[in-house]
């Protein structure tokens, strides 16, 4: 069972082994949010499926109310697992060609629903094309299941809560350091980050072949600054947050809340206090 990371070779070998796969396509670009499906349709992973960051792995936006990917709602999810033939026995496997950004987010949610075999591919889609595996261009048919989720809350958290017990928590923000000091904000209305919250840019997970760092440095940098064991995660919309979850879980520290909304949530209510 893969739970947090995959090699190329490894899943080439649970392809080759006949087992239960699920490979999930989470190609996308914030800036062009067809991208992703389009450079699927040309070429995949044979046997993937390919999931939307907006339209499957997110809720409906409300401007003013939501952040800028909610999660989707439990019926939704379970749906689209079910749809996709999902089962008990079913090792899933996401990847995307921005060194885990999006498909950290699908593995996050794929856990929440209380799914335990599911990882990332490490390195992505480069990595696989870059091994010189074989690509496809046919669409797969899976048979629908009846999937049973056991969605787990506790991995949530919310503005509320996090307004209530701020001294008690320990923020890690997975933004670039400009947006965090609220520099360079070109996505969000308003610049800056929650109160007390430490930056952890998700980009500084890797290497520069967009692999994971090993797990002994990512024990250390999350340790330096996550000695509080109340650790939450956020970002500018609640996606690459899930990346810095999935770096702990890597270096196999405790895994941390989600604040789903994040950035993007906090600013909708004036109230809630920033910090530049």
């Amino acid at each position: 069972m893969f739970n947090t990371l995959i090699q190329v070779d490894e899943l080439v070998g649970l392809i080759e082994s006949n087992q239960s796969v699920l490979i999930l396509d989470c190609r996308f670009n914030l800036m062009e949010p067809d991208s992703g499906s389009q450079m699927y349709l040309q070429s995949q992973i044979p046997g993937a499926h390919y999931v939307h960051l907006d339209q499957d792995l997110s809720g409906e936006l409300v401007p003013g109310v939501t952040g800028r990917h909610p999660l989707p709602t439990k019926e939704s999810f379970t749906q689209l697992l079910k749809k996709l033939g999902l089962t008990n026995q079913t090792q899933v496997v996401c990847y995307d060609d921005a060194g885990g950004a999006f498909a950290s987010r699908a593995w996050w949610l794929l856990g929440w629903a209380g799914v335990s075999s599911v990882a990332v591919l490490d390195g992505g889609w480069p990595a696989w094309v870059n091994s010189g595996k074989e690509t496809s261009q046919a669409y797969p048919h899976s048979e629908p299941s009846n999937f049973e989720p056991a969605f787990n809350d506790n991995l949530l958290i919310s503005a509320e809560q996090i307004q209530d017990q701020l001294e008690n928590l320990t923020l890690l923000d997975a933004r670039a350091n400009d947006r965090f000091h609220g520099e360079n904000e070109t996505i969000d209305p308003v610049a800056g980050h929650i109160p007390g919250a430490q930056s952890m840019p998700f980009m500084d997970n890797l290497d520069s072949n967009q692999k994971f760092l090993s797990p002994e440095f990512l024990r250390t940098r999350f340790s330096e600054l996550s000695s509080n064991s109340n650790v939450v995660c956020y970002c500018g919309s609640g996606v690459t947050a899930c990346h810095n979850i999935l770096a702990m879980s890597v270096a196999g520290l405790s895994k941390p809340q989600l604040y789903a909304g994040s950035w993007s949530h906090w600013i909708t209510d004036s109230s809630r206090q920033i910090e530049k």
